[in-house]
């Protein structure tokens, strides 16, 4: 099995702050024009999660976000979809329990190619670290209305134990916003992952710029 090529400290600089799309939220320009905003105000990150659509209506807009990341040299993640994230040349992919095997999928990912995975169990990061996980989502950190299928908000403390648990780095999600970023870092986490906080924001640049401030001093 391939190990992760990206070195941690490099990768959790570029975690500081993943933008997740959502299109239920986004305003009438829809998510590529949030994404453009966010980018161009510095997000260091895109992920595209369309998790009710096929992947064929998904193509279009995920080609789009391609461009655009490359221009801004930012990172692009596809939510549970390696063969789409593969598709359009996707930096990554990110997955749950419930997707591909993190193994699984290492196994036939480019070099370079990052996986992410969720789970809020120490043990579990751990274990999918060591089949091929490049970094971990951890949440939902605080109770939140953008994802249906979260449990119980973990808070910081677990967050924590998390980030204790492995040599890789650990994006908080679930509730975060820009108040409560210091926290997430705070417990060890080497980024926040946005969903309503940028997406249903009328200035999406205003608020990646505020969580960028957030990010503490020297990390990034």
């Amino acid at each position: 099995m391939p190990a992760p090529t990206t070195p941690p400290a490099a990768l959790a600089r570029r975690l500081r702050l993943v933008v997740i799309t959502d299109r239920r939220l986004a305003g009438p320009g829809g998510v590529a024009a949030v994404a453009d905003a966010a980018l161009r105000a510095g997000a260091p990150a895109v992920q595209l999660r369309e998790k009710h659509l096929p992947p064929r209506d998904v193509l279009p807009l995920a080609r789009h976000l391609r461009d655009l990341t490359r221009t801004a040299g930012a990172l692009l993640f596809i939510n549970d979809r390696i063969d789409l994230a593969l598709a359009v040349g996707a930096d990554g992919v990110h997955l749950g329990p419930d997707d591909l095997p993190v193994q699984a999928a290492r196994r036939f990912a480019p070099p370079g190619f990052l996986i992410g995975y969720s789970t809020d169990d120490p043990a579990t990061a751990r274990e999918a670290v060591a089949r091929g996980a490049d970094y971990i989502g951890c949440g939902a950190v605080y109770a939140t209305w953008t994802k249906a299928d979260t449990g119980p908000a973990i808070g910081v403390y677990r967050l924590a134990e998390v980030a204790r648990s492995v040599n890789a780095p650990v994006v908080g999600i679930g509730g975060i916003t820009v108040e409560r970023a210091g926290e997430v870092f705070a417990a060890g986490a080497a980024g926040c992952a946005a969903v309503g906080a940028v997406m249903a924001d009328p200035h999406p640049g205003r608020i990646v710029r505020a969580f960028l401030r957030a990010v503490p001093s020297g990390y990034s």
